[in-house]
């Protein structure tokens, strides 16, 4: 009985000393990580201007332009601070010395932000990510999950609406 005993105030005195720390990782929730579709980040007034855009013509001298007013950069502010893991590509900004990328833009489709015109703000996501992922090809679809946030981030390659510090990447896999 005695046994029994000691090893019941062993977690007692553990559970005591977590909500006495309660940073601690033993009460940690891992985020149930919630799978967006890009779409989700259009507000519906969005949705509805893209569904009804004229044909983009890629002919001519001019560069291909959509309208402004699908340009806004607007947020569903219900995403803010949403645990999401989505897909999408890379379009590097930032690498360290060994060619690992710490900072890039995801893109709902390749070649995003490189032909022009890049897509709405809305539907770019800059990510930073401090283990830096290696990249063989740039056409490689990958799974970023984090914490999406509702904040603008303007660069010379393009606007995001959204960000996420990656807690994880992986290559794309249905």
């Amino acid at each position: 009985m005695e046994r029994f005993m000691l090893t019941m105030r062993i977690p007692g005195a553990l559970i005591v000393a977590m909500l006495m720390f309660p940073g601690s990782s033993a009460f940690a929730e891992t985020p149930q990580w919630r799978e967006v579709d890009w779409l989700e980040l259009m507000p519906e007034e969005d949705l509805r201007l893209l569904e009804n855009l004229p044909e983009i013509e890629h002919e001519g001298s001019g560069p291909v332009t959509l309208p402004d007013e699908i340009m806004t950069g607007r947020v569903v502010p219900e995403m803010n601070n949403t645990p999401a893991r989505i897909p999408g590509f890379v379009v590097p900004l930032k690498t360290v010395g060994d060619q690992r990328i710490v900072e890039f833009f995801l893109v709902p489709y390749y070649g995003a932000c490189i032909h022009v015109p890049p897509p709405p703000p809305n539907q770019i996501i800059h990510v930073k990510y401090e283990k830096g992922l290696k990249l063989d090809v740039l056409y490689d679809p990958y799974w970023v999950q984090g914490v999406l946030k509702t904040e603008k981030t303007d660069n010379v390659v393009a606007s995001s609406s959204y960000t996420i510090v990656a807690d994880d990447i992986e290559p794309y896999t249905d």
